[in-house]
């Protein structure tokens, strides 16, 4: 017996201790884990990968997911040094730090040391549980060798990296080093590495915003302690000790704030957005804005616009003088999105496709002069005429009667037809395209008028503007021929900058829309364009506002802030027709339109004054006409009844007391004649 029971012994201790490592199997693998997917902050990101933005999770925490590759190797080093040096090497639990905690909290009859791994502070983390009782501890223990049956080292470390708690609503180190030191945990100091140890284990108490000394206290223990390891040197330690601790947690970055929430509703379940914002650019256009509506009154605001016209890249969004400004400001609204009238700066498209009709060359001679078609009058903005003067100083001056002409030659249809190839999507009054769009009759966005002008810096090639990274580009759609954009870029580089802006030749329009309740800039150089809108973002009119006083200099600084130096138009291609006036085909001479035949010639009589729809005060019975052109002697008849004949002059007093509306007629030797329209108040 005692020879059997020598060897059957063993057999029983084997036994008894595999049957026990069963059963511990089974009760770690029956583990109920909690979620091991917490929700973590939606990320927006620059064209570099720079944070714009972050969205806080629905219990308002700032947790922002970090993996240890996304991290100082060293602050990981020193976070295993000081916490859990065994971590690649247990299973989730330190049998030698708990019993060492053990005997230290029996000894001293408090607790001297935790004890816990990285992998029961995850477990404690993820179910937000306590350490304070032994069956807390237990069931940490429990977690933590579940986690580890389930996951790799770096997938708990990338855990704890995520849920670490840093003061306030701040989770995971990223969230803490963008709050407290301003950056990301890609390069940490050792001082930096040592608070954000310290933080985690009494993340209230400690916080450096809310007390100071002991947080520079918890640090310095934490350099002390690192000093004796292999992690840090004692040199290193003592050099760390002298560096600042922040008293303030930074604000997180909110840059491009409109075009981030535009992301997050394009694809709300995507958690991070890679946009081709600069991040760069887009904060100093912001301080731009914010600058340029200094003291113009709290409901003024402004959008800015940028763009690679040869990429479609959307390089700066400002939707607004400020996302989050109080008062009347409205800064949550998007206003490169808003549909505005345009203004003049529909102007430059409409000439381009008169010199591909070939109605008009940029040296042609067009008449400035009183115009009606059927209704409608179309004045200048001062009110004033200039006559007879070149297609290139019409468009340069921004003159309104010579583009109404054009446009009635080439028809608002073709006009809306050619925007919309530009990938534009304006907005009729009515739903029909009139004569009065070409001033500024229709609503167009800030995008729009930006894919406008980047066609016409692009050689009349329609290019669409994208906001995310990998998006897909649209095939792009011929608008206008190559020497049509050419000339039009030409004109519009040789308008004179703003006072103080520098002479840079930046191919530039601005637009003041009826009501001067939008102020426009909008211009490109070789590589990128731009759009500049000033006014009120419920509409109400601005008095006195003018994109050429408001708006220009912004832009003119805005492509400072782009880069210094304007990229080139570069030269005409080799079509297009360089010549003076006197040099160009007896048609392109002077603008006379397409049913020029049918017209009456050149130097029949014209009622200059009044204009045609002229309303008038009262007289006081005299009524001064001028007429030009036409063949003394000439007759004038009010209401059809002669009140002069025989005149030699091109001017005169008339003797009229008539109120209301009236007919005026001038005749000419030869039997030729005009007519106005007035009333007389």
């Amino acid at each position: 017996m005692r020879r059997w029971a020598r060897y059957l012994l063993p057999v029983v201790a084997l036994w008894a201790a595999a049957l026990a490592r069963d059963q511990f199997d089974h009760w770690v693998d029956a583990t109920n884990l909690p979620p091991i997917l917490a929700e973590t902050s939606v990320e927006v990101r620059d064209r570099k990968g720079h944070l714009l933005r972050a969205y806080a999770v629905e219990d308002g925490l700032m947790r922002l997911g970090a993996l240890p590759h996304q991290v100082d190797q060293h602050y990981l080093d020193m976070l295993i040094a000081y916490e859990d040096k065994r971590f690649h090497r247990h299973t989730g639990v330190d049998p030698v730090a708990l019993l060492r905690a053990i005997v230290q909290a029996t000894w001293n009859g408090e607790v001297v040391s935790g004890g816990s791994t990285l992998t029961m502070q995850v477990a404690r983390l993820m179910e937000d549980g306590s350490t304070g009782r032994w069956s807390g501890k237990l069931r940490q223990i429990r977690v933590a060798l579940a986690i580890e049956r389930q996951l790799t080292k770096e997938q708990i470390l990338g855990l704890y990296l995520t849920h670490a708690p840093y003061g306030g609503n701040l989770e995971g180190v990223r969230a803490a080093t963008l709050a407290w030191f301003g950056k990301e945990p890609t390069r940490l100091t050792p001082a930096q590495s040592a608070m954000l140890i310290a933080l985690p284990q009494s993340p209230e108490a400690r916080r450096p915003d809310r007390n100071h000394p002991l947080a520079r206290q918890a640090r310095d223990r934490i350099l002390d302690r690192l000093a004796d390891t292999s992690a840090l040197s004692k040199s290193d330690a003592d050099a760390a000790k002298t560096e600042s601790v922040p008293a303030q947690k930074r604000a997180f970055p909110v840059l491009a704030a409109h075009l981030a929430d535009r992301a997050l509703g394009d694809d709300p379940d995507a958690m991070q957005h890679d946009l081709t914002v600069d991040a760069d650019l887009q904060a100093s256009l912001e301080t731009l804005a914010q600058r340029a509506v200094l003291g113009m009154g709290e409901r003024l605001s402004i959008a800015m616009l940028v763009a690679d016209h040869e990429t479609g890249e959307i390089l700066a969004s400002v939707g607004s003088a400020g996302y989050a400004s109080q008062g009347r400001r409205e800064g949550f609204v998007d206003m490169t999105r808003a549909y505005r009238s345009p203004g003049s700066t529909l102007k430059p498209l409409v000439y381009a496709l008169g010199f591909d009709e070939g109605l008009v060359h940029p040296e042609t001679l067009i008449d400035d002069r009183p115009v009606t078609f059927g209704r409608y009058a179309p004045q200048n903005f001062d009110g004033a005429f200039r006559g007879e003067l070149k297609v290139a100083d019409a468009l340069r001056q921004s003159l309104n009667i010579p583009v109404v002409l054009l446009a009635d030659q080439l028809g608002p249809a073709r006009i809306m037809s050619s925007l919309r190839k530009t990938g534009a999507v304006p907005k009729l009054p009515g739903g029909k395209a009139g004569l009065a769009v070409v001033l500024g009759g229709v609503g167009v966005t800030m995008e729009d008028l930006v894919r406008l002008y980047a066609m016409q810096a692009r050689g009349g090639s329609s290019v669409d503007l994208i906001w995310r990274q990998g998006a897909v580009q649209a095939p792009e759609r011929h608008v206008i021929s190559r020497s049509a954009a050419w000339q039009i870029g030409h004109i519009l580089s040789s308008i004179a900058p703003p006072v103080g802006a520098p002479r840079n030749q930046l191919a530039y329009k601005t637009g003041t829309s009826y009501g001067h309740r939008d102020a426009w800039a909008v211009g490109y150089d070789g590589q990128h364009v731009a759009a500049v809108w000033i006014g009120r973002p419920d509409g109400t009119p601005v008095p006195g506002a003018f994109g050429g006083e408001l708006a220009a200099p912004v832009l003119f600084e805005l492509f400072q802030r782009v880069k210094p130096d304007l990229v080139p138009l570069g030269p005409p291609p080799p079509e297009t027709l360089t010549v003076v006036s006197s040099q160009l085909p007896q048609p392109l001479q002077r603008f006379a339109g397409r049913n020029a035949v049918f017209k009456a010639p050149a130097d029949t009589p014209k009622l200059t004054f009044p204009p045609n729809g002229a309303r008038l005060a009262e007289l006081g019975g005299s009524l001064t006409i001028k007429v030009r052109d036409g063949i003394l002697p000439l007759t004038v008849l009010a209401n059809g009844i002669p009140v002069a004949t025989r005149l030699q002059r091109r001017d005169v007093a008339l003797d009229f007391a008539e109120k209301g509306a009236s007919t005026l007629t001038v005749i000419d030797a030869e039997g030729r004649s005009d007519r106005v329209e007035i009333w007389i108040d």
